[in-house]
């Protein structure tokens, strides 16, 4: 399977080495995410899709089997760097695994960093959400939510997080926890699960939890697999009064799991103007303009009670067509 997917990433990028005489002089900004399917970098590709028709530079879209298929990716940019791009923009699917593989990249071309960090210092750009900010407004809207319901920000709670040794993942759990001890005393962590990737793991720990917890109040899942699998969960015990819920990102099931009331709010990231600006940064460096080395594209927290807000349907109902 990942020789196929590899193969059709190459041929992807072939059918572009020898373009047309009109369209030879458009540059080819190569953009590869986690995972193609998954509503998240479906919305990263429509920001880069429109910021390729936008400024005229093609932009194949490529990624991973899945999030956690470290040699698919690194396969996909090896052969992406082999056609001699303008720039590549890449969100690491792994960082240690993928820093050796983006040095090398970057002895060859620019290479642009999006969403999730590598062991790499060979990034010309990095755009991304302040992760760890984002933990910490995880947390921020935990106690909001627990203190709505129970008078004061206090009581047991659980973080659960999709999949070990991923930069962003471990920045949120780090801001969360930060957060908790630096300004929520009374809230303490009684369990910190690290789950598969698969949102079913999700679904069987949020129902552990209920089980073994009795006194659980909060829980923030802290991506878009994992806060699917914890409010199926919720929903399915009937847990949403008793049990507060912080997402991470949204999708069409997390945003009515929201307006429902099984969800207590949604962490959101702006993935399309990550898309967007990562394409824009690296037909920049291509031209040899500074851009700045670091660029944080902000995160909001969204509730049932600013959900209908234009900023938040902006976020929450993106156009990735």
């Amino acid at each position: 399977m990942r020789k196929l997917l590899v193969a059709a990433a190459l041929a992807s990028l072939a059918g572009l080495s020898a373009p047309p005489a009109m369209a030879q002089s458009q540059p080819v900004i190569p953009v590869i995410v986690k995972d193609t399917t998954s509503f998240y970098w479906q919305i990263v590709l429509a920001g880069a899709r429109k910021a390729g028709q936008d400024l005229k530079v093609k932009v194949p879209e490529l990624g991973a089997q899945s999030e956690s298929d470290i040699t698919g990716q690194i396969g996909i940019l090896e052969n992406a760097v082999s056609q001699k791009p303008a720039a590549i923009v890449i969100a690491p699917t792994q960082f240690a695994g993928l820093g050796k593989p983006i040095d090398a990249a970057a002895k060859q071309v620019k290479i642009i960093g999006i969403d999730s960090g590598a062991d790499s210092k060979a990034f010309t750009s990095f755009l991304t959400t302040d992760n760890v900010q984002g933990g910490r407004v995880g947390a921020d809207g935990l106690a909001a939510a627990i203190a709505a319901k129970y008078g004061k920000a206090e009581g047991d709670v659980a973080l659960i997080t999709s999949l070990p040794g991923v930069g962003s993942l471990d920045q949120r759990a780090k801001g969360f926890k930060e957060q908790l001890a630096a300004k929520y005393p009374g809230l303490k962590l009684v369990a910190d699960k690290v789950a598969d990737g698969q949102a079913t793991t999700g679904l069987n720990i949020m129902t552990d939890l209920i089980t073994a917890n009795p006194n659980l109040r909060g829980v923030f899942a802290s991506n878009l697999i994992m806060a699917q699998g914890a409010g199926q969960a919720i929903a399915e015990n009937k847990a949403q009064d008793k049990i507060k819920l912080i997402g991470f990102d949204n999708d069409d099931k997390l945003v009515k799991f929201l307006g429902d009331g099984v969800i207590a709010g949604l962490v959101v990231q702006d993935p399309f103007r990550m898309g967007y600006d990562g394409v824009k940064t690296a037909l920049a460096v291509s031209k040899g303009e500074k851009v700045p080395a670091d660029v944080d594209t902000g995160v909001n927290l969204i509730t049932k009670e600013n959900m209908s807000s234009a900023r938040s349907q902006e976020l929450l109902n993106p156009k990735v067509k």
